[in-house]
């Protein structure tokens, strides 16, 4: 059986040029251990594997009870720079919460 991030977190997102910057925010702590095991730079990085071309880097914040993504050459080139009709960081945080994780944890 398998959740989606959705059910534990919630997400904010940034962007800068080509980098698009998504904030993983788990909605209670107790959730946070499940969401940094699961939510991986691997993962994120898989999942948006038609979209970002570049690196991703994960920072974890425990104290916030977050995990934060950087996403390099995310952006097709940037908001100014792409013929994308929506190509903000936005969009990618939405996205990213449709990322199953496994249901280990009774909740």
């Amino acid at each position: 059986m398998t959740r989606i991030l959705r059910d534990l977190a919630h997400t904010r997102a940034g962007d800068k040029g080509d980098i698009s910057c998504i904030s993983v925010i788990a909605h209670r702590a107790a959730d946070f251990a499940v969401l940094e095991q699961h939510v991986t730079a691997e993962r994120v990085r898989a999942h948006f594997a038609d979209l970002v071309h570049g690196d991703v880097e994960r920072y974890v914040l425990p104290q916030l009870g977050a995990l934060n993504f950087v996403l390099h050459g995310a952006l097709a080139g940037g908001v100014t720079r792409s013929l994308a009709l929506d190509a903000h960081g936005k969009s990618l945080s939405s996205a990213l919460l449709t990322l199953e994780i496994p249901a280990l944890v009774p909740r």
